[in-house]
């Protein structure tokens, strides 16, 4: 559907969606866990933070360029994992995928892709680095063909999401009784030579095993650690492996210590554990015990560019968005997630110029007023002892 008003910032493509999408995938897309705490919390966090503008500076010229495992990108601002695109518009991740290649970053795939790997990075135009989002599963031959595909695919990177043992709670979807619509096929774990061929439908594929409701969560690998997870990865592929899911100084260390090449700051856009912190909130500490051995990334509420510049001020080499992605592919397909992208994009480029900064690099934060001692975290207390001080965020 067509609008005469064009959206002029991501909050407007995001009531667009609202009206033009079924009730049961605008309550998937847009539910959090339980109270939906920690997905508020991500958007309103950053309005806690300030900025700390220079002025009287050349900004004649401002560039996004970074670059992320070492390869060069057109701008920090990446698409997130989200399942089943095909909900928002029928092209579905085929859409995100060249909207992906025309804004010049990254995009990352969900393992729930209604697209099969092989068709969404045929998509790009050669330089758009795609990355591979995985879960785990307890026949865990079922993830490492999934490996193996999206490495012989070109894929870059795979994302391994630790914060899902099992799916958080979402209210809206128990009260929507949400199931996706059964022609809504999981491709990624389908016959690539099927799913790929020049004959297949999507009513073709009439196994249970290919749909939503029987993968979903269902037989994910509730004994994966940091022990007996990485080193099996490692054993299956060359490609980097990035921790999304990272929400403490902790893992993060374990994280360095697994030769893990990067971390996603994340809490599922708050649909896993309610009550979590916010991703702006839990990135310093992050990026303090990375120490610069490790990359770090963020996700979850940016809906700004002036969210973006907080996130790259504070030590993000890079963000993801998921649902501004989704509310453009809602509104107009490709063009709309392109439209998502581009006003983000503009927004970070405009912060840039008002702070005084030229490019990322010039980023730091030195630029962001930080809000003090917010929260506090006691070690367990002893009998007859004083609790012990462990973190101030």
């Amino acid at each position: 559907m067509d609008y005469t008003n064009e959206p002029v910032c991501i909050k407007d493509i995001e009531k667009i969606a609202q009206r033009v999408m079924p009730g049961g995938a605008w309550g998937y897309y847009n539910s959090g866990a339980n109270d939906e705490q920690t997905k508020t919390d991500n958007e309103s966090a950053f309005d806690s933070y300030r900025l700390h503008p220079r002025m009287l500076r050349d900004v004649s010229k401002i560039t996004t360029h970074t670059t992320v495992l070492g390869q060069k990108v057109r701008t920090p601002l990446g698409i997130a994992p989200c399942a089943l695109h095909k909900l928002a518009h029928a092209d579905g991740e085929a859409a995100t995928s060249r909207a992906a290649a025309k804004h010049g970053s990254i995009m990352i795939l969900s393992t729930y892709s209604t697209t099969s790997l092989e068709k969404v990075i045929a998509q790009g135009d050669g330089t758009t680095q795609y990355w591979m989002q995985l879960y785990v599963y307890q026949d865990r031959h079922v993830s490492e063909t999934i490996v193996r595909r999206a490495e012989k695919a070109g894929f870059k990177a795979i994302v391994l999401t630790v914060d899902a043992p099992m799916l958080g709670r979402r209210l809206v979807d128990a009260r929507n009784k949400f199931n996706p619509p059964p022609h809504r096929r999981l491709e990624n774990f389908m016959d690539p030579n099927v799913v790929n061929g020049t004959g297949y439908a999507p009513d073709l594929a009439k196994s249970e095993n290919e749909t939503f409701g029987a993968t979903f969560g269902a037989n994910g690998d509730q004994s994966l650690s940091w022990a007996n997870g990485i080193s099996w990865l490692k054993s299956i592929t060359k490609l980097p492996i990035i921790v999304k899911g990272v929400l403490t100084a902790e893992d993060t260390q374990l994280a360095i210590d697994h030769k893990c090449a990067g971390v996603i700051v994340s809490n599922h856009g708050g649909r896993q554990l309610d009550g979590a912190l916010s991703t702006i909130d839990a990135l310093p500490q992050v990026v303090e015990a990375a120490n610069d051995k490790i990359e770090v990334y963020m996700d979850g509420g940016i809906r700004k560019g002036s969210d973006i510049f907080k996130a790259l001020a504070l030590g993000a080499r890079a963000v993801f968005v998921a649902r501004p992605v989704l509310w453009g592919l809602a509104y107009k397909g490709e063009q709309g997630a392109f439209i998502a992208l581009d006003l983000l994009q503009k927004e970070l480029e405009l912060a840039m110029m008002l702070t005084g900064t030229t490019q990322v690099s010039e980023i730091d934060e030195s630029y962001v007023y930080t809000p003090v001692n917010r929260w506090v975290r006691h070690s367990r207390r002893q009998p007859g002892q004083p609790r012990k001080l462990l973190a101030k965020l």
